[in-house]
């Protein structure tokens, strides 16, 4: 039988509804503050003298090459699909099915686990043919800061953000600085923090390899997937709200013109995503590519 959850009482939900309630006036608050704040001479002159724009180089090439859309996709299709099956590794109580390795036979995991793995290594492939593409073109200065005037410039595209009187958005020819430390932190932060953490928590982790403990990596693995969630609805969340038309075409059209194809190019790709997301949580499509690596035996629900 099926365990039903009890419903919430009247009390839990008017807690739920007064935590909303404090969460959007504790906002509103500190719009209201920060733009008060912004009207006063020192915080004005800040501003003045740091817009918000990152630095750059001054010989660097506008644009959005064609290898930054292509993985840009991909980096979102591969990480949906991370986010679902680290889902159902933390979730499932008992595994649909189980995967063991042809050429070590004690190495075996649930189908769940293999398939997020699975995943993490064409996600970890992606970024790599990404990072070298990215230094081999020289695009890399649009991520990487390479002027000690990216804080404060970052810190005043955060004031800004927050008043609600958001910065000149030109992606186009140059990130802001808050978007460049920000993309600098995914690539080469938590990207190989989620990389490293998650190959300790896997079954190839070398027994001898005792100096890094599965403790530790727990703590760090899980708060560096929410970090890429924060970060994602973050993201698509400005990207829409600062010119979704002329944002979209500049990642998945390649032109800074204002027109509707760089939009039907990503709604073709969410609709791989939720096709993905959806394979993500059948253990009999999983079985299919691990069957592949090694032998699998579903197991009776």
């Amino acid at each position: 039988m099926t365990e039903t959850r009890p419903r919430p009482t009247w009390i839990q939900v008017f807690l739920g509804l007064f935590g909303v309630a404090a969460l959007v006036l504790a906002a509103w608050c500190t719009v209201f503050v920060v733009r008060g704040l912004l009207s006063t001479d020192p915080l004005e002159a800040f501003v003045t003298r740091f817009p918000g724009a990152a630095p750059l180089p001054a010989d660097t090439a506008e644009g959005i090459p064609a290898f930054v859309s292509w993985t840009h996709f991909l980096n979102a299709f591969f990480l949906v699909l991370i986010i679902r099956t680290g889902i159902r590794v933390r979730t499932e109580k008992r595994a649909g099915g189980l995967w063991t390795s042809n050429r070590v036979k004690k190495r075996r995991m649930s189908l769940a686990l293999w398939g997020h793995l699975a995943v993490d290594v064409l996600w970890l492939a992606n970024g790599l043919v990404f990072v070298v593409l990215l230094f081999a073109s020289g695009h890399w200065v649009r991520i990487v800061p390479t002027s000690w005037e990216v804080f404060p410039n970052a810190l005043s595209t955060l004031v800004q953000y927050v008043s609600l009187d958001w910065p000149t958005e030109d992606s186009w020819v140059n990130y802001n600085a808050l978007q460049q430390l920000s993309y600098c932190a995914i690539v080469f932060v938590a990207a190989p923090l989620a990389a490293v953490t998650g190959y300790r928590l896997s079954a190839f982790w070398p027994q001898k390899w005792s100096w890094f403990s599965e403790h530790t990596a727990k703590r760090i693995h899980f708060p560096t997937m929410l970090f890429f969630v924060a970060f994602v609805i973050t993201h698509v969340g400005l990207v829409f709200a600062t010119g979704a038309l002329r944002n979209l075409g500049h990642m998945y059209a390649g032109t800074d013109e204002v027109s509707w194809t760089g939009f039907w190019i990503f709604a073709a790709t969410v609709v791989l995503m939720v096709i993905g997301w959806r394979a993500a949580r059948r253990d009999d499509w999983i079985a299919k590519p691990a069957a592949w690596t090694g032998s699998v035996r579903m197991m009776k629900r």
